[in-house]
Formats: structure tokens, sequence, C-alpha cells
């Protein structure tokens, strides 16, 4: 079995201890561009996003991080500065270690942002050191059905929490969820698929999917048993599982 992947206190990032293995998602690399047109003035993420991370990877001493997804922002073209921004943001993070990408719906010619040494993954996923990795916006290959575990991004999940007096507020999460089996096995027969956990944001600019409100996106909406899926804040607090938290809004 494997051992249990470790969401970070406080950070949208998941550590495999036992692997030297980061996992986080959802860069959105010059989202802060399209803020802008829309009248909202908010400061480069690209910096701290880089220099959080460099921290991470430091203080857990990850030999390997795999970028699940969405590292630019802009499609189907990007900006120069966006490109600037990203293929220096890579750069750097891979001084520090092996560096995956796996392609997300916004990282259309991703491969001409990096640099030799970094490692390409198709865009419908892979498999690695036993689990299965994909960015959520593609229909997962059966291969990557047949691991134990499962790690998507694509939705940025939020959960919406409402107080007294019906103030609501939208606080970041994790997804921990079985499979709908019925479904699983009838598009996987023989899925050995037990558990699907979705991956919050790593930029905090990104917005997201109430998980409590709103559907899933992608194919994944289908194959997670969303409403019996465990709710997590980044600080760790189980909420419990979604059907309640539904109940309860």
């Amino acid at each position: 079995m494997q051992p249990p992947p470790q969401p970070l206190i406080e950070e949208p990032a998941l550590l495999f201890k036992e692997k030297k293995l980061l996992v986080i998602a959802d860069l959105h690399i010059g989202i802060e561009t399209e803020l802008r047109e829309n009248g909202l003035q908010v400061p480069s993420q690209t910096k701290t996003m880089e220099e959080r991370l460099l921290s991470i990877l430091t203080k857990n001493k990850v030999t390997d991080i795999i970028l699940l997804g969405d590292i630019k922002h802009a499609i189907p073209s990007s900006p120069y500065q966006e490109r600037t921004d990203a293929k220096n943001f890579l750069a750097r993070i891979q001084s520090s270690c092996a560096l995956h990408i796996l392609p997300g719906n916004h990282d259309g010619n991703i491969d001409r942002l990096l640099s030799s040494g970094i490692q390409l993954h198709p865009s419908g996923g892979f498999v690695f050191k036993g689990i299965g990795f994909t960015h959520g916006h593609r229909t997962p290959s059966t291969e990557i059905m047949q691991c134990d575990l499962v790690v998507i991004a694509h939705s940025h999940p939020t959960v919406m929490l409402m107080d007294r007096l019906g103030y609501r507020t939208y606080e970041q999460c994790w997804l921990r969820g079985l499979p709908d089996f019925n479904i699983l096995q009838e598009k996987y027969p023989g899925s050995s698929t037990t558990q699907i956990l979705l991956m919050p944001a790593f930029n905090p600019l990104c917005g997201g999917t109430a998980v409590n409100q709103d559907s899933l996106l992608g194919p994944f909406k289908n194959l997670i048993d969303v409403d019996n899926s465990e709710v997590y804040l980044l600080d760790g607090s189980s909420l419990g599982k979604v059907k309640d938290l539904k109940e309860s809004s």
C-alpha cells in the first residue's frame, strides 16, 4: 500500500515524504493581466509563489516536483511578460530539483518555455512512482485509473461557509473522494482506483469552484462521488462530507 500523501499545513501543496516528491497545481502565471483588464489592480504573484515554493522544496528536502497543470494563464497565446515570467520561474525551480510538467488546458505551447532537462509529460496524465497524476481537464487513461491513488487539479476547489448572519465566505480546500464505483467500472473495468485527491490552486488569485454549491469541472465530476467526499481546509481542519455541508448551507 502506498504511504499516504501529506498536504502541507497552510499551503496548497502535496508532499509524498518517503518519495521526496512535491506536487502543486494551477499557478496561472500572468493571471494579473486579465484581472487588470477587468479593473482589478493586483500585484504579480509570480515572485511570491517562487519564493514560497523554493522555501517548501528546501525545508522538505524534495528531489522531484510535479507541476500539475495550468502553469501559465493566457490562452491561446501568452503576452511577452507572461512568457518571460513563466520561463524564469521554471528555470529557478529546476535549479532546486527535478522538474516535471504535466500540461493543463491553459498550457498550450508550454514546451517553448522549457529549458533542457525539464521533463514534459503528456497532457492526458502519467504514472509516477505508482501514483496517477492528471490535470483533470481530459478523460484519464486506463493506465492512470489502474492506480490506487489518482491526484487531480483543474477545479480550484473551495468551500462556501456561512455564518449565523448569512454572511458567506469561500475558503480553499482539499477534496478527498471515493470514485463513483458504478461509473468507474463502466468506463474502466477492473480499475483499482480507491481514492481521488483534488488539489487547491497554488495561486491565491485563481478563484474556484465551491464543492458544496457547484459541479466540478471536467470528466472527474462524474468519476468522483462528490457528495461522500471529505473536505479539508488548508489549515488541516476536517469539515466532514460535502453532502453534510450542502445541508448546512
